[in-house]
C-alpha cells in the first residue's frame, strides 16, 4: 500500500526537507553521502596542550580575540566551531587543539557577565574524577559524590571555599542536569571543570540557552586522577563585578517562566475542582482529576509551552527585555500562561492516547498511563485533559480578547485534526500489513503527527500580540520542517534507548511501525533482504536476535546515514527560513529552535534523576 497525500498543504513539494522534487531526493540516494557532520567523531580534536606556556599563550589569545566579538546573542556550536578554527589558524597550531580553543573562547564570551552574578547564584560543577581513586573514603547518593573532606584531592579545597562564598557544589557530570538546575530557579550561572569530552556535550544544551558558563578543561579524559591548571579556577572562584545589564540575549527567563506554569503557577491557572483535599483526590470522583493533574504536572521538557511565551515576548512591543537572568521568572497575563499551558494540555493528552495506540512500555522513564491505570482510564484522562485544553484557551479571553482566543481554538482544532490523520495513516498501514512503505509516505504521516504541535505553539505566541500576518505562512513551513526533523532524530534515537520514554531498542521497528527508517530499508534492500525484514516485521524469532537481524539490514542499506542526511535537510531549510525573518527577536529565537530540537543527544547525556532536591531546600 502506498499512502496518498493527506493534506494538500502537506504534498510532495511541503514534506521532504530541502528539495524541489522530494520523492526523486529520498528515493535516489543510493550511495553513502559525504558530507561534514557534526555527529562524526571528534576525538581526534580533543587534545589539550602539553605544556603550561603553550596552554596560557591560547588563553591569553582567546582573550584578545573575543573583545572583537558580537556578543548581543549566544553562540551556536557550529559558529563557536568557526571562530576557534579562525583563531588556531593565526596562532599556527594544529586543529587537535579545536576542542581546547573552543572551551577557551566560550570562557571569555561569557566570562563578564559569570562574574556579574552573585555567588550564592552560582553553581560549581566538579567531576568524579578529580578524587584520589585510591582509598577515597567518600560514598555516591543520589546527589552525586558525598565528599568527606578527608584532604586526600583537591576536590575538597574547591568545595570548602566554593560553600563558604555561597556557591551551590554539585559533583557530578552531565549538561542536562545542570540546566535543569538553572532552568528549576535555583543558579544562574555554572563554573565548571570537567574533560573536554564532557565540555563539548555542553555546549549545545547550555550555552545556547544564554547561560554564563565558564569552564576550567582537565588535563585527559581518562577518568582517573586527572589534574587541571589551578590558578585558572581561582581567579573566578572568588571574583565578583556586577553589570548594569547582560551583554547576551538569554532564554533562560523564559524558560523558567515555562517551568513556573507546572510549578509556582499551577493552581493559579487551573485550580482543582474535585480535588480541593487529599481525601478527596481519592474518591471516584476525584480520581480522574487527581491523575490528570499529575501527568500534567510531571515529566517532559515543556518545550511547547516555552515556544509559545518565547514568540510572545519576540513580537510583544510592550514585553520587557528577555535579557536579564537577575529575575526568576518573567510576568505574563493569566490569559497568556492559561493559552501556554493548553499547548502543553494538548501534547500531553496525545501522547497518552499515542502510548494506547502503540502499546508503548514507558513514559517519561515509568511506565506508561494505560499500563499503570488500564487502557479504558487512560482513554478517559486523555479525552478530560482535551477537555481541559479548550476550557484554559476559553478562559483566556479575558486578557488576550475573545476574537485571539477564538483563533487560537481553531488552529489547536486544526492541529488536533492532523495529529489524528497522521496517527490514523499509521494504523491503518500497520493494519494492512503491507510491505511497501515510500519514504514519502513516511515523511507524511511525519508532518501530520509532529508539525502542528510546533505551529501551533508559535502561532499562538504571535497571535497574542496581534495578528499573525506576514509570519502564518513561514511558521508553517519552518514548522514542518523542524517536525520531520525531530522525528526522524526520534527514530534514530529509538536505536540508541531512551530513559526518557522507551527503554527499549528498536520498539517501533518491532511494533511494525511505518518510519522512515523501514521505508528507506524497503527502498535500497535486494529481494532477500525484503523477505527478511518481512520475516523480522512478522515477529520470527524472538526479540533480541529480530533487532540484530534488523539493525544488520539497516546498517548493510546505509538506512541511518541516509536518515540523518534528511535531518540535515531538515535542518538547513529551517536555517534559511529563520534567516528570512527582519525582526530580531523573532529571528534569534527561530534559530534557538533549530538548535534545540534538532540537536542530537547522545545517551550519555540522559538525565539524572532527583539532582533538583539538595538545591530546592
Amino acid at each position: 500500500m502506498s499512502i496518498a497525500p493527506l493534506d494538500q498543504e502537506n504534498s510532495e513539494d511541503n514534506i521532504v526537507p530541502g528539495s524541489a522534487k522530494p520523492a526523486q531526493d529520498a528515493s535516489e540516494e543510493k550511495k553513502p553521502v559525504k558530507r561534514k557532520r557534526k555527529r562524526q567523531s571528534t576525538s581526534h580534536l580533543k587534545a589539550v596542550p602539553e605544556t603550561l606556556a603553550l596552554r596560557e599563550e591560547m588563553k591569553a589569545e582567546a582573550e584578545k580575540y573575543v573583545e572583537h566579538l558580537d556578543c548581543s546573542n549566544p553562540f551556536t556550536k557550529a559558529t563557536l566551531e568557526a571562530w576557534s578554527r579562525e583563531l588556531l589558524e593565526r596562532m599556527e597550531q594544529p586543529e587537535k587543539f579545536l576542542g581546547f580553543m573552543m572551551v577557551l573562547i566560550g570562557n571569555f564570551f561569557w566570562k563578564r557577565q559569570f562574574l556579574a552574578i552573585p555567588f550564592e547564584r552560582r553553581l560549581l560543577l566538579l567531576p568524579h574524577c578529580l578524587k584520589h581513586a585510591e582509598g577515597c573514603p567518600a560514598e555516591y547518593d543520589e546527589f552525586g559524590l558525598d565528599c568527606e573532606k578527608c584532604g586526600a584531592c583537591s576536590i575538597a579545597d574547591y568545595k570548602v571555599k566554593a560553600e563558604k562564598l555561597g556557591y551551590k557544589v554539585l559533583v557530578a557530570e552531565g549538561s542536562p542536569v545542570v540546566l535543569k538546575i538553572i532552568v528549576g530557579g535555583y543558579v544562574d550561572g555554572i563554573l565548571g571543570v570537567a574533560c573536554l569530552n564532557v565540555l563539548e556535550k555542553s555546549i549545545d544544551k547550555v550555552l545556547i540557552a544564554g547561560v554564563p558558563s565558564y569552564a576550567i578543561p582537565l588535563h585527559s579524559g581518562d577518568c582517573k586522577n586527572t589534574k587541571m591548571d589551578e590558578p585558572w579556577i581561582w581567579e573566578v572562584l572568588e571574583e565578583y563585578r556586577p553589570l548594569e545589564e547582560p551583554l547576551t540575549r538569554s532564554y533562560l527567563p523564559t524558560m523558567r517562566a515555562s517551568n513556573a506554569l507546572f510549578e509556582e503557577n499551577f493552581d493559579q491557572i487551573l485550580p482543582p475542582r474535585r480535588t480541593k483535599t487529599e481525601q478527596a483526590a481519592q474518591t471516584p470522583l476525584g480520581k480522574t482529576e487527581a491523575i490528570a493533574y499529575d501527568w500534567l504536572k510531571h515529566g517532559g521538557k515543556r518545550f511547547r509551552p516555552f515556544i509559545t511565551l518565547a514568540a510572545y515576548n519576540a513580537l510583544n512591543k510592550n514585553q520587557t527585555s528577555t535579557t536579564n537572568t537577575d529575575q526568576p521568572e518573567q510576568s505574563y497575563p493569566l490569559g497568556v500562561q492559561k493559552a501556554a499551558m493548553a499547548i502543553e494540555v494538548f501534547h500531553k493528552a496525545s501522547l497518552i492516547h499515542d502510548d494506547i495506540e502503540d502499546d508503548d512500555q514507558y513514559r517519561y522513564g515509568q511506565e506508561t498511563l494505560h499500563r499503570q491505570h488500564g487502557t479504558g482510564m487512560a482513554i478517559n484522562i486523555g479525552d478530560y485533559l482535551i477537555g481541559i485544553g479548550y476550557r484554559l484557551l476559553n478562559e483566556a479571553r479575558a486578557d488576550i480578547g475573545a476574537e485571539a482566543a477564538s483563533d487560537l481554538v481553531e488552529k489547536m482544532a486544526a492541529a488536533h485534526i492532523k495529529l489524528c490523520e497522521g496517527q490514523g495513516a499509521e494504523m491503518s498501514w500497520q493494519d494492512s500489513q503491507s510491505f511497501e512503505l515510500a519514504p514519502l509516505d513516511a515523511l507524511q504521516i511525519y508532518a501530520l503527527k509532529t508539525s502542528p504541535a510546533f505551529e501551533a505553539a508559535l502561532y499562538a505566541g504571535i497571535r497574542m500580540t496581534g495578528s499573525v500576518g506576514e509570519y502564518e505562512e513561514l511558521i508553517s513551513s519552518f514548522s514542518r520542517h523542524i517536525g520531520v526533523g525531530f522525528q526522524i532524530l526520534n527514530d534514530l534515537k529509538d536505536w540508541q534507548g531512551d530513559d526518557n520514554n522507551k527503554l527499549i531498542t528498536g520498539q517501533d521497528a518491532l511494533a511494525m511501525r511505518p518510519t522512515l527508517l523501514l521505508a528507506l530499508a524497503l527502498q535500497t534492500a535486494d529481494d532477500h533482504q525484503k523477505a527478511d525484514l518481512k520475516d523480522i516485521l512478522l515477529g520470527n524469532p524472538s526479540d533480541g536476535l529480530r533487532i540484530g537481524r534488523l539493525r544488520k539490514i539497516y546498517q548493510d542499506c546505509d538506512v541511518f546515514t541516509k536518515a540523518e542526511a534528511l535531518v540535515d535537510k531538515s535542518r538547513a531549510r529551517a536555517e534559511e527560513l529563520a534567516e528570512s525573518v527582519d525582526n530580531e527577536d523573532f529571528k534569534q529565537l527561530l534559530k534557538f529552535f533549530c538548535e534545540t530540537v534538532l540537536a542530537e543527544e547522545t545517551p550519555e547525556e540522559k538525565p539524572e534523576p532527583n539532582v533538583l532536591m539538595p538545591l530546592a531546600k
